[in-house]
């Protein structure tokens, strides 16, 4: 018997009942953790997947779906900003995540930040989601972002995937304090029960070459381009792209947007991120010049899936992974000490800790 989770999609939301419990038990915790660890050490926990899953059960949401992202966040957002602790959430599911920069714009002006820090803000919930939207492309169409940030213009995001053929979710962490390039290697962590054969994973250190190849392909005119793309349609066969198991991976994309690359050609970005934040870039034009890249130039992508962590705690047989307990039960351990001190009723802190304790594997 397993001890990992499958998350797939369920519709609807939580009930108001359940939503209002899971935001005032939020806003206590919130608050212990934050006058405990201070609010980096609260943003650090967010950027576990462990923990954050620790959370999600303790507040009460179903522990096997994809809403114990996207309900998490929300009750976060509704109990954190509203508290006096230094921290801000912006965005969330759908048409919400699109409001993210002038909700950062709105809370960074009510958390004291300057302008630079917000501009900072901004510009980390943008390329966090363009790159986990066209950089890597795991199958896994971003509907779900979250960026949370405190009074220092410290940072982490929390956003999810949705794979619309197999109906299951994709979380990917991200944290200011251990990133080191928006482009190379920047996840703190992927979580997902489903590990692809194959996904064009440009963030990967192994794809350097091809990026930079790409940003030179970029510098080029966009006719050369074209000319790339018609050489390769007629030598197609030259280059092995029907054979298994790259068949699918290796079609070229059919709607590029040449006006994009137009602009980027004219704007002549001086390295990838630069050419990746340019509007109009997305995955098929990503994908386009990285093929192209790979194909005639031999700049090798990196095709493996970067995904490390399932949604949960692991399998006891080691299947996806060995549980990680000391992990888990760190996790479980700062959580209980929160809701033991927080302000609620001897019936809800028990609730709570039964649902941490289930946590815990046989």
């Amino acid at each position: 018997m397993h001890c990992y989770a499958d998350l797939p999609l369920h519709y609807g939301k939580a009930p108001r009942w359940l939503f209002e419990r899971m935001v005032l038990l939020a806003k206590e915790i919130g608050n212990i953790l934050v006058l405990e660890y201070g609010t980096n050490g609260f943003l650090e926990r967010i950027s576990d997947p462990f923990w954050f899953q620790a959370l999600s059960c303790t507040l009460g949401f179903d522990w096997h779906s994809s809403g114990t992202t996207t309900t998490t966040c929300g009750a976060l957002k509704e109990a954190l900003n509203s508290a006096d602790v230094s921290l801000a959430i912006a965005g969330g599911k759908g048409k919400v995540s699109r409001k993210t920069p002038e909700q950062v714009k709105k809370l960074g002006e009510t958390l004291g930040l300057k302008d630079k820090q917000i501009e900072k803000l901004v510009y980390a919930s943008k390329m966090s989601a363009k790159v986990d939207n066209a950089a890597l492309q795991d199958s896994y169409t971003l509907y779900h972002h979250c960026i949370f940030f405190d009074e220092k213009g410290n940072w982490v995001v929390v956003q999810q995937g949705m794979n619309d053929e197999t109906g299951y979710a994709r979380r990917y962490h991200w944290n200011s304090s251990e990133l080191n390039s928006f482009i190379e290697e920047p996840h703190s962590a992927i979580c997902c029960d489903e590990k692809k054969e194959l996904a064009l994973n440009l963030p990967s250190k192994e794809s350097g070459e091809n990026r930079k190849a790409s940003l030179d392909l970029v510098k080029e005119s966009p006719r050369k381009i074209e000319a790339h793309i018609k050489a390769l349609a007629e030598q197609k066969t030259l280059f092995n792209w029907h054979i298994q198991p790259k068949e699918e991976h290796l079609m070229m994309p059919r709607n590029i947007n040449w006006e994009a690359l137009k602009e980027a050609y004219e704007f002549q970005p001086k390295n990838y991120e630069e050419f990746l934040s340019i509007k109009g870039i997305g995955p098929n034009t990503v994908r386009a010049l990285a093929l192209i890249s790979e194909l005639i130039y031999g700049s090798k992508a990196d095709w493996r899936d970067p995904v490390k962590y399932s949604f949960a705690v692991g399998g006891k047989d080691g299947v996806p992974f060995p549980v990680k307990r000391r992990v888990m039960d760190k996790a479980i351990e700062v959580l209980s000490d929160a809701v033991k001190q927080a302000k609620l009723s001897n019936y809800e802190k028990l609730q709570a800790i039964k649902r941490l304790e289930q946590l815990v594997p046989d």
